[in-house]
């Protein structure tokens, strides 16, 4: 837990001891008592805390400090505490590149903080008066001989010490001079300590950005620029050339991630028809999924899309817009896969001599067979790594992994630690909608971002609950992707909901996480479900889906606009770019969620503070009107931002209005009209 610096007995009465000369417990964020890497990216206000205590009524001081991948620290914070007298202190490290860094927890005791505590109280009560004078000027005598202090600081000590000992000045002049402004400055930049006590250092892995920040837009290429022949209804398939062309849209909608599901020969073994049928025509595509045929499996590209060369020239272009291309990669195979004949211990077979498809009760997937990695681990493990690395060499930087957790953790450990040790800049993003412990694992295991449970979330109770929880409880290791829709998921809300419904859910997503994702068509409104299913009719997991993007911006139709300025206003306010900074505030209405971000910005002319504070209207068929109060202290307003009359000016960023708000504050949202304030904090330039 804790070793101290200070030895307070013997070396062999204490080796054995767990806590300190100060007890530090409890300090965040620590994965697995270290074992794991707790995440970050650069620039990211990292939030660190911890449970300090002592014995008896000394005041206590204390710190996190922050070291660098070779090892010498890098920053020193002073930690607050979170509520007087719970012994809680946090406090904001910020790692500024990426590698492997770490951090400690100091507790000490607070000298200076104690004189000034024992002296207010007892010479305004005239106890021990000289005495307390005294100590003062000692105290401060001695930390004016502090040869690492700054100049200044030692000559204001020097001259506080003085004063204080002046017997030819006023009690009340002396004490003053031993807590003026100067001497409160000089403390706080270097404080007087005795029994510092440290933990032991935490690690903490620094990832690139898009390990934690991030606007994913999913889409097929086979659907983009797929034609039908109207005499004959037969298909022609869209391509990387074609699919190219898409890249310029996602681009244009201010999204950074271009994610393409599987891109391999499929299957024809029990190909799936349109809308999950079990029977296909000739000319039905099949599931991207269903992995492999005589064509190849994960290393190969689908013909029907194109070749590396043609792959090379589509990841060139997204380059060139900005954007990074996101690779499926899903550990299963059709029954044609070049694996079934040549390495048929890689599947679990029944007792009948099948082998076992793959099931998620209700769904069956009888065109797809799952991995089973207890047979042949060494020889499946060396295989995929060496898929992974096929691909990185073709430019692929971002995985996206279709059910992790139908596979053994241990070997995404050593799957992600192999290829994050050749190239760290490969992220994985974990598709794993199951149960919290498993999503958990996953994350610590090196997972740098998951699919989430935000698509579930839709009540302001719920969302509260659920953006608390992965802002402050997990962030440590779950770095949570709140894709809104996804070409297996249309939830109610959506079906239902109409366009406000999808307004409401990019606000809520873009707004809340520095991970977002959309697949395609969401900016159509596309809500139809098929019946009994909560997935889109029609589905383009099995069929071709061409869609007029353009013509439905021309007519009005399309939300690309909105998705737009979403994506606009996370790149200019920094506060959107974290994950723990998060503050929920509250609202009269039961629709009415309100929440705000804030961030500190380090520049060349000093600290710039970003606020960002979201309400939205959660019901997407009504108005609703409510007081919104908030906790201003979240804010870090400072007197300069605040007029005469205490108010504070607030933009909306959607709709160009602004407002004097103070603490509580009217507002009336109509979902048809708009159903978000995205308000940003004026401050003076």
């Amino acid at each position: 837990m804790t070793t101290s610096k200070v030895i307070p007995a013997s070396e062999s009465s204490t080796s054995a001891l767990r806590f300190g000369r100060i007890p530090i417990t409890n300090v965040q964020p620590v994965v697995e008592c270290g074992a794991f890497n707790a995440k970050a990216i650069p620039g990211q206000n990292m939030e660190v805390s911890a449970t300090v205590f002592r014995e008896g009524h000394d005041r206590l001081g204390v710190s996190a400090v922050l070291y660098g991948p070779e090892g010498q620290e890098r920053q020193r914070t002073r930690l607050a505490e979170q509520v007087p007298g719970t012994d809680s202190w946090s406090g904001r490290l910020t790692p500024t590149s990426t590698g492997d860094w770490s951090f400690t927890i100091e507790g000490w005791g607070d000298l200076y903080g104690t004189w000034h505590h024992n002296a207010d109280v007892k010479i305004a009560a005239g106890v021990d008066v000289e005495l307390m004078l005294a100590e003062g000027a000692a105290l401060l005598g001695a930390a004016a001989g502090d040869t690492e202090r700054e100049a200044v600081d030692r000559e204001t000590f020097d001259a506080a010490a003085a004063a204080l000992a002046d017997e030819s000045l006023t009690v009340t002049e002396r004490l003053d001079a031993g807590m003026s402004a100067r001497v409160l400055a000089a403390v706080e930049r270097r404080p007087i300590r005795n029994l510092v006590t440290s933990s032991v250092r935490y690690p903490v892995r620094v990832e690139r950005p898009a390990a934690g920040r991030g606007s994913w837009y999913e889409f097929f290429p086979r659907s983009i620029g797929a034609q039908q022949d109207p005499a004959t209804l037969e298909w022609t398939s869209g391509n990387f050339r074609t699919a190219a062309e898409r890249l310029d849209d996602v681009a244009a909608m201010g999204f950074d991630v271009a994610y393409l599901p599987p891109i391999h020969p499929i299957g024809r073994t029990h190909r799936k028809g349109p809308n999950n049928t079990l029977v296909a025509a000739e000319q039905d595509p099949g599931s991207p999924w269903a992995i492999g045929s005589a064509e190849g499996g994960h290393d190969a590209i689908h013909p029907d899309l194109g070749s590396f060369e043609d792959f090379d020239a589509f990841v060139a272009r997204a380059g060139e817009l900005g954007l990074e291309v996101a690779l499926d990669l899903a550990l299963q195979a059709s029954p044609d896969h070049p694996w079934v004949k040549s390495h048929p211990e890689w599947f679990t077979t029944r007792v009948d001599g099948s082998i076992a498809y793959a099931e998620n009760p209700p769904k069956k997937y009888q065109d797809i067979y799952p991995i089973n990695f207890d047979n042949d681990p060494d020889g499946l493990s060396a295989e995929v790594l060496r898929i992974v690395r096929l691909w990185v060499d073709h430019g692929v930087k971002i995985f996206r992994v279709d059910n992790p957790h139908t596979k053994p953790v241990w070997f995404w450990e050593w799957l992600i630690g192999e290829v994050n040790a050749e190239d760290p800049d490969v992220v994985f993003l974990a598709e794993a909608f199951t149960r919290p412990p498993m999503m958990h694992a996953l994350g610590k295991a090196g997972f740098q971002q998951s699919y989430s449970y935000f698509t579930w979330r839709n009540t302001k109770e719920e969302l509260e609950e659920y953006f608390t929880e992965v802002s402050h409880e997990t962030s440590g290791f779950f770095r949570p992707n709140f894709f809104v829709n996804t070409p297996d998921i249309l939830t109610e809300y959506l079906q239902f909901g109409g366009p406000p419904a999808f307004k409401i859910r990019a606000v809520l997503a873009a707004m809340s996480s520095p991970l977002w994702g959309v697949y395609s068509g969401y900016e159509l409104f596309e809500h139809v479900a098929r019946p009994g299913a909560e997935e889109y009719i029609d589905n383009e997991k099995f069929e071709y889906r061409p869609r007029d993007y353009a013509a439905a911006i021309e007519e009005g139709r399309s939300l690309a606009p909105y998705l737009k300025r979403l994506n606009d206003i996370r790149r200019m306010h920094p506060a959107l770019q974290d994950l723990q900074n998060i503050t929920i505030h509250g609202s009269t209405d039961d629709h009415t969620l309100v929440f705000s971000k804030h961030k500190n910005v380090s520049t060349a002319h000093g600290v710039r503070k970003d606020t960002i504070i979201v309400v939205v209207n959660l019901d997407p068929h009504s108005t609703r009107e409510s007081t919104v109060s908030l906790d201003l202290e979240a804010l870090e307003l400072d007197p300069e931002d605040l007029t005469p009359e205490g108010t504070y000016r607030v933009d909306d960023l959607i709709t160009s209005d602004g407002w004097l708000w103070g603490a509580d504050n009217y507002v009336r949202l109509d979902s048809h009209v708009e159903p978000a304030h995205i308000l940003h904090v004026r401050r003076p330039v």
